[in-house]
Parts: structure tokens; C-alpha cells; sequence
């Protein structure tokens, strides 16, 4: 990976912000630490890893319901996947009752590394309820950036941030 980026500071940027963009393995809980291991300083880490972690939200929103149905179509064993991943997100969403908003920011601000949770199921979550982009993304955005801080000050610790 360090020969494709560089071992530049904007080299180990640009690897953390993609790993922080693929779900269920990247993601703020992973990337973070990662970005740690490689050196960057807790600012760098952050900022790359809530970037990339944004980045595929209103994707996933406008396009998830398409990309489902056409799944669906092509054959028995993605439609099963299909079906599974989006009763899974209809299973979370309707805990979140009439606030969309609340959910998804609190949803997504858990930085919990367990696969389902996190911008990419909020996104999920969004696209199969039909939330609004003006909606969804500054909530997941929001819910994002308080994961990322947690995970960097836990990463990082907290104490040293104020300090450096």
C-alpha cells in the first residue's frame, strides 16, 4: 500500500481516508487506529478518516433502492443478499420512530466496531426509508464527525490532544 500512496504525510492520508470509505472493514473505528500505527498525527487521522467516511453517504442514499432492485433481478442469491440487508435496515430505522434526524446522528455517532453500524448503514437506513438527502446527510455527517472525534480521542487519547 505505501508504494501505490507514498509514505508521504498526504500519502497516509489519501490510505486512510479509502479504508475509512469501504464498509463493514474500514470505517472511523478502524481507520483511526490505523492511522495511528502509520504515524500520522491525530489531526491528519481524523480529518482523513471523517472525510472518506462521508464521502459514499449520499451515494448510498440516492442509489441503494436502484442498486437493490436490480439485484433483485439478476438472481436468486443477490436477491436473498438484498432481502437480508435491507430488512436488517428497516429492523434499525424503525427504532428511530418520527425523528429521522435523531436516529441517524445518534445511530451514527456510536463508534462501536460491530458490523452494522456506522455512515454506511445510516446511509442504508436513509435510502430505504426514502429521507431526504437535506435530511440524512448532515445528520450521518454530524453523527461522523462525533464518532470520529471519540475514536480519535480514545485512539489518541484524549489528554494528549489537548496538550500537542
Amino acid at each position: 500500500m505505501e508504494s501505490l500512496f507514498g509514505s508521504s504525510l498526504l500519502g497516509r492520508c489519501a490510505v486512510i481516508f479509502f479504508f475509512s470509505m469501504l464498509p463493514a472493514v474500514g470505517g472511523l473505528s478502524m481507520a483511526i487506529p490505523l492511522g495511528a500505527v502509520m504515524g500520522l498525527p491525530a489531526p491528519a487521522s481524523a480529518l482523513s478518516s471523517i472525510a472518506g467516511n462521508i464521502l459514499p453517504v449520499p451515494f448510498v442514499i440516492l442509489f441503494v433502492c436502484k442498486i437493490f432492485s436490480w439485484m433483485r433481478k439478476k438472481s436468486e442469491r443477490l436477491e436473498k443478499f438484498a432481502d437480508k440487508y435491507e430488512k436488517r435496515a428497516k429492523e434499525k430505522g424503525s427504532r428511530f420512530g418520527h425523528s429521522m434526524f435523531v436516529g441517524l446522528l445518534f445511530f451514527v455517532a456510536a463508534p462501536i466496531p460491530l458490523p452494522g453500524m456506522g455512515a454506511w448503514t445510516g446511509a442504508l437506513i436513509a435510502g430505504i426509508f426514502g429521507v431526504k438527502l437535506k435530511v440524512a446527510v448532515p445528520a450521518i455527517g454530524i453523527g461522523v464527525v462525533i464518532a470520529g472525534l471519540l475514536a480519535t480521542g480514545v485512539t489518541y487519547g484524549f489528554l494528549s490532544l489537548l496538550v500537542n
